[in-house]
Order: C-alpha cells, then structure tokens, then sequence
C-alpha cells in the first residue's frame, strides 16, 4: 500500500493591490513587469547586491518546500568557514502527520501542496494507492477544488483522504461536491488515521475508526463515527529522526477564547494543553536527539493558561533553548513576565492586536482593552524579545472614524515589523454570522476569499482603501516601522550575517524603495528620495550592480 502525503501551507500570493504599480511588482512576477513598465521611477531591486566580495544579491526568492520561517531573525550555528542558514522549521502539520505515520510503521512519501499552487514541474510519484490531503491551509472552495482536481488527475483511482481545518468545518459540503474524495478525518488523527489506514489495507469495516466521515457508496448519505479527543500529556509528541535545528511545536489544541471572527474552536472545540513539565521535557529532548536550537511554537496561544507559564518559564529557563510563540497582550501585563521571558530565552513572540479602539474590540469579543495592547507594546519594544503585531481594518461596525485610533497608533508610535489584514468573511462557522443582523453584514463572494462585503460601519472598498492609506503613510512617516506585504516572496533576514536591527534598517530602505514608484508621482521628488535611500543602503553595504 503506497501512502502519498501532500502537506504544507496555503496559496501565497502577494497583495497585487497593495504592490501595484511598485518595483516590487515588477520583480515578483513577468506580468509585474509589464504592469510597470509604463510607471516611472520603477526601480530595478534585482540590481541591489551586498558589498561582501560575493555579489550575493540582497533579494533572493524565497525556496519553496512549506518551511515556516521563524519571527525572529535567529541565525543557527553553522561549521567553521560555512555560512548559517536562516532559522526556518518544517511545517508543523507535515511534521506532525509523518510523525504519526513513522510511529504506525507506514511507509510514506511527502509532496509539498506549495508544489501545486505555484504548477511545479515537479512531479509526485506514480505509484500510489493512498492519498492524504492536509486541508489546514485551504480557506476556500476554489482552492480546495484545484487540490482535488490536481489529485484525481494524477492518482484517478487512488483512495482521496482529507483531513485538518478546513474539511473539519465543511465536510458535509466537500462530500457533495467532491465524489472523488473518499473519507475525512475529523479532529484528532493520532488514532484515527493508522486505524482507517489498516482498514483500508486489511479491506475492511471503517465503522470502527474513530473521527471519521464518509458518504456510504449504497445509501448515499454521510455517515459519521463517535469523536475521540487524544490526551496531549500522555502522547508522546512528534520525535523526528537526525538533526533538525528548528522544531515546529504544538503544546495545545482548541482555544479558551471566543473572539467573533475565528472559527477554531468550531474546528477543535474541546481545548487541551500539554503540561509545563512536558514541553519543558520535548525541548530538551529536541535540543538533545536532534540538536534542536529554536523552537517554533504555533499554538494558538502558548501563553495561557498563566498558572501553566508561571510554572513553564523556569523550566525553559533551565533548558536553554531559544523559543517563539503567539501571545495574547493581556499576558504581557508587566515588566516581571518580560523578564522571565527573557530569562527562558523567549526569542519572539506575535500578538493579535488587531485594534486599538475598545469599541471595535468590544465588538471582536476580544477580551482585551487596547490599553493591554499598548502595554505590551511598550514592555516588548524595550526588552530583548522580537514582536509581530498584526491589525484588522473593516471589522463589522468599525467606522473610519473608529479605525483612525489604529491609524494613528502605526503611523506616530509603533516600532517593528507588523501587518495590516482587510477583513474577510469567508467561513459561515465565524460567530459574527450570528450579529450579521446587528450590523447590517452582507458577503457578496462566499464561494471564494469574500472579500466583497458591507456593513454599518464601511464597506471592502473603504476598508482597502483605508489599508492603503494608512501603509503608505506608515512607510513615509514612521522610521521604524515596517509592514509585511512583499517580503513573504524572499529569504529572510536579508542580510544573514547581521543583526536584527541591521537587517531592520536595511529592509525599512528597500520597503521604501520598492514603493516610491507606487506613492510618489513627481519625478524630481522621487529622483531625490531614491539617490537617499541608495546612499542609505550603501552605508549598510548594499551597493547597486553596474
């Protein structure tokens, strides 16, 4: 029985909206080049090198191979004359589905699902009997669709098995849509998957299997068998073979909140945490086994609950691994759990603010105020740990006039890297659907990212527009903030063999650099901005080739 698993993260695609008309544009793509083309002071970022003696160019694209690059930007220890690689982990899905295989002794290739995003010419094997599909990253039917199709073409008559996020939210309508897809594993796949894999093998009654759903060849209808919840303390975690510098990491599942715009506790909805000693233990036995210097905790939030950090922190304290992990800002409530942070070799921590107004974060049921966030924000930036902030624009019944507190939080007083989402509407299982009346919400493109939508409050145009705006305004007017829009296309740090804040100023000049064709129509002006930036760039050794 020949198992193929395809894994790995969603369709990336740059924001064209917020890109065009830039030098980024032009870079990015063969169309970005014709698109502007006709625009002036594009300027060529191919040419931008780095004054080392190896012409290394600064912008190199990013390998494919779904590896979650690290927050922070932590450099691993290379050997003596080579140079150290950038801090990425494997995709903690694919680490953890091969982990549940290996350890059920089934013999399995792994194909990239990034492969089938960007038409790879690479070509998964042909001899297949079992086909897994990862659905964690898939957030519409269009994309879905495509995975599928792409499967039934190449394996037409392979067993199609999926299973992660989104075909635990909408397996019902995945079983209709898609005969080709024979069986979906719902929730915990730890004992469900080897168990439905020997059935299969054995050709015998899938009744038995745990969280599974299937549509019954003979009756036509869905069936389902009893939910099962693994214990995480007593599973063993994912023990990988040979080295592996960044582990990926996962010490809960499910999510004690119920903020309005996220539908992962409809996906997991009974929440469990390893213990502290546990993670304390897998970090060691990472750093041990398999040289492990970084963890990358993707848990929804590492954080809570605060008798589990109090307790986990001396721990990893004693453990020396450097870490990251997502954050809520009311767990940063002072300057005592930054330094025991720090302490256990926090490396970087990302944090949902998503609004500095406490009406539109009432609205969110977010449970945080945004003086939380502010406090955060000011502990974080004067400590040693990286941070990651992202913000939503558009929420149901935020108003301009509400957005403007975040506005005038990135442009004036926010340092680091940080993004700036529209919001969308693309899942029916969010619980703002339940207040769809209270805000007068209405989607007009459900079928795909629902990025067409209106409220009381604005509609997508406004909140695009106010996006835009306020990026823009953030580039020009704030030196030390930076927006993640384009960099997701290239290696990062950009410069490996510097710091943090090097790497920071040298992107902060190329992120203005890359848009001044896109925010500055003078051509004098321009001319004049980008003979500073390059003379900037120079001072941090990056030079133009000739």
């Amino acid at each position: 029985m020949n198992v193929l698993l395809i894994s790995g993260m969603g369709p990336e695609v740059p924001n064209k909206k917020l890109l065009e008309g830039s030098s980024f544009q032009a870079l990015l793509a063969p169309e970005g080049h014709r698109a502007a083309a006709g625009r002036p002071n594009v300027f060529d970022l191919s040419l931008l090198r780095t004054a080392d003696g190896t012409g290394r160019p600064l912008l190199r694209p990013r390998r494919a191979g779904g590896r979650a690059r690290a927050v922070s930007s932590v450099r691993l220890t290379a050997p003596a004359g080579e140079e150290a690689e950038p801090g990425k982990a494997p995709h903690l899905t694919t680490f953890t589905l091969q982990s549940i295989l290996l350890a059920a002794g089934v013999d399995h290739e792994v194909f990239p699902i990034e492969r089938i995003w960007t038409g790879s010419a690479v070509e998964p094997p042909t001899d297949v009997d079992i086909v897994l599909l990862s659905t964690t990253f898939i957030w519409d039917r269009r994309t879905l669709a495509k995975a599928v199709a792409w499967v039934e073409e190449r394996f037409p008559t392979a067993v199609l098995v999926l299973g992660g996020q989104y075909s635990n939210l909408k397996f019902q309508r995945i079983l209709t849509e898609h005969p080709f897809v024979r069986y979906i594993v719902r929730g915990d796949a730890e004992a469900a998957l080897p168990a439905l894999l020997r059935a299969l093998r054995n050709k015998g009654d899938v009744a038995d299997v745990p969280n599974l759903v299937w549509r019954d060849p003979d009756t036509d209808r869905v069936r389902m068998t009893r939910i099962e919840y693994v214990d995480l303390d007593a599973l063993p975690s994912p023990g990988p073979v040979g080295t592996l510098p960044v582990v990926p990491y996962e010490s809960m599942r499910g999510c004690p909140f119920s903020c309005k715009y996220c539908s992962f506790p409809a996906a997991s909805p009974k929440w469990r945490y390893k213990s502290a000693q546990k993670i304390a233990d897998d970090f060691l036995r990472y750093r041990r086994e398999n040289g492990a210097e970084y963890i990358k905790a993707l848990d929804s939030t590492f954080t809570v609950p605060p008798t589990r950090l109090r307790a986990l922190l001396p721990l990893l304290a004693e453990a020396d691994v450097g870490w990251e992990a997502y954050t809520r800002a009311n767990s940063i409530r002072d300057r005592s759990v930054v330094d025991d942070l720090e302490r256990a070799h926090c490396r970087a921590l990302s944090i949902g603010f998503e609004s500095m107004n406490d009406t539109t974060l009432g609205y969110m049921h977010k449970q945080v105020k945004a003086r939380a966030n502010r406090m955060a924000f000011e502990l974080l930036r004067d400590s040693s740990i990286h941070s990651f902030v992202s913000f939503i624009v558009g929420y149901p019944g935020e108003t301009p006039e509400l957005f403007e507190d975040t506005r005038r939080f990135l442009v004036s007083e926010y340092s680091g890297q940080f993004a700036l989402y529209v919001f969308m509407m693309n899942d029916e299982t969010m619980p703002i659907w339940q207040e769809a009346d209270r805000f007068g919400l209405e989607v007009f493109d459900l079928d795909g990212e629902a990025e067409d939508w209106t409220h009381h409050g604005m509609d997508s145009r406004t909140a695009a527009q106010l996006q835009l705006e306020t990026l823009r305004e953030v580039r020009w007017k704030n030196d030390h903030a930076i927006a993640r829009v384009w960099q997701h296309g290239f290696e990062s740090p950009l410069l490996p063999d510097r710091s943090p804040a090097q790497n920071a100023a040298v992107e902060k000049l190329v992120d203005r650099l890359g848009m001044l064709s896109a925010d500055v129509r003078d051509p004098a002006e321009a001319m004049r901005r980008r003979d500073r930036l390059l003379s900037g760039l120079a001072g941090h050794g990056v030079v133009t080739a000739r």
